[in-house]
C-alpha cells in the first residue's frame, strides 16, 4: 500500500512540472488555479510537514490543478511523459550551441576550481555542447544514482557553471567535507535558512542543512536527457 501510495505521489509531481511548464511559471500556474504559490513551492519542493513527512499532492490540490488548468478529472494520476510541452525556444529545429565544456566525473567536480586551470588539455572526445550560455569555467557531468529521480535519471547530462549565483529552486552540484566526490541536490531557501534537498522521496536524509561543511560547486544551467 505505502508503494502503491508513493508511485501515485511521483505521478503527481511529475504532472506538477508539466502544468507548471504549461503555465509559464510556478508562480502564474498558482494564480490560475487559485491556491498561494509559496504552498506550491513547497510541495513541489516536498519540504517537510510539522509530522516530517513530505508534503504531497493531496485530492484536493490535484482537482484544483486540474480544474484550473482545463484538464479532465483524474488527469493529475496519469503519466503524461510523453506529451510534456518542449521548451519554448526561437522555432529552430535545433539550439545553438553556445560553448564547448568538459565531460568530468563526479570526483573532478569536487576539485574543479583547482582543476578547470589545466582543462584546455583535456581532449577533443572529452568536450560536449551547451546549448546555453555559460562561463568558460563550466562543466558536464553524467547523472548517477537515484537520488534526484523522476526529474534525474541515471545517464542524463548536466551542464554545470560555477560563476551563476545560486537561488532558490535551483539545482546544484556540492561537495560535502570529507568526501570525495560531488553531488547534486535542489537548493531551498525558507525564512533564510537555506536546505539541499533529494527528489527521491524514498532517498534516506532527503532534506540536509547547507551549512560551512558543504560547498556549492555550481548550478545546473542546462539538462540533457538520456534517450
Amino acid at each position: 500500500m505505502v508503494s502503491m501510495m508513493r508511485k501515485h505521489e511521483q505521478t503527481r509531481l511529475k504532472n506538477l512540472e508539466i502544468l507548471i511548464s504549461e503555465a509559464g511559471s510556478a508562480a502564474q500556474l498558482a494564480r490560475a488555479v487559485g491556491t498561494n504559490s509559496s504552498y506550491l513551492s513547497q510541495v513541489r519542493n516536498q519540504l517537510p510537514t510539522k509530522n516530517g513527512t513530505p508534503r504531497a499532492i493531496g485530492d484536493d490540490l490535484a482537482t484544483k490543478l486540474e480544474e484550473g488548468m482545463k484538464k479532465p478529472q483524474g488527469w493529475m494520476d496519469e503519466n503524461h511523459d510523453k506529451n510534456a510541452p518542449k521548451r519554448k525556444g526561437n522555432g529552430r529545429a535545433t539550439p545553438e550551441f553556445q560553448s564547448l565544456l568538459p565531460l568530468i566525473s563526479w570526483e573532478e567536480a569536487a576539485n574543479w576550481h583547482k582543476l578547470s586551470k589545466g582543462k584546455t588539455s583535456l581532449k577533443k572526445s572529452e568536450l560536449m555542447s551547451c546549448p546555453v550560455k555559460c562561463s568558460q569555467e563550466a562543466f558536464v557531468l553524467h547523472v548517477q544514482g537515484r537520488s534526484m529521480e523522476p526529474r534525474f535519471n541515471e545517464g542524463d547530462i548536466l551542464f554545470v557553471d560555477p560563476d551563476v549565483a545560486p537561488k532558490h529552486g535551483q539545482f546544484v552540484v556540492v561537495q560535502k567535507r570529507g568526501s570525495k566526490e560531488a553531488t547534486f541536490r535542489q537548493l531551498i531557501i525558507e525564512e533564510g535558512r537555506e536546505f539541499l534537498t533529494a527528489l527521491n522521496i524514498d532517498w534516506p536524509d532527503r532534506i540536509t542543512a547547507l551549512d560551512k561543511r558543504t560547498t556549492i560547486c555550481g548550478v545546473i544551467v542546462f539538462k540533457g536527457e538520456k534517450v
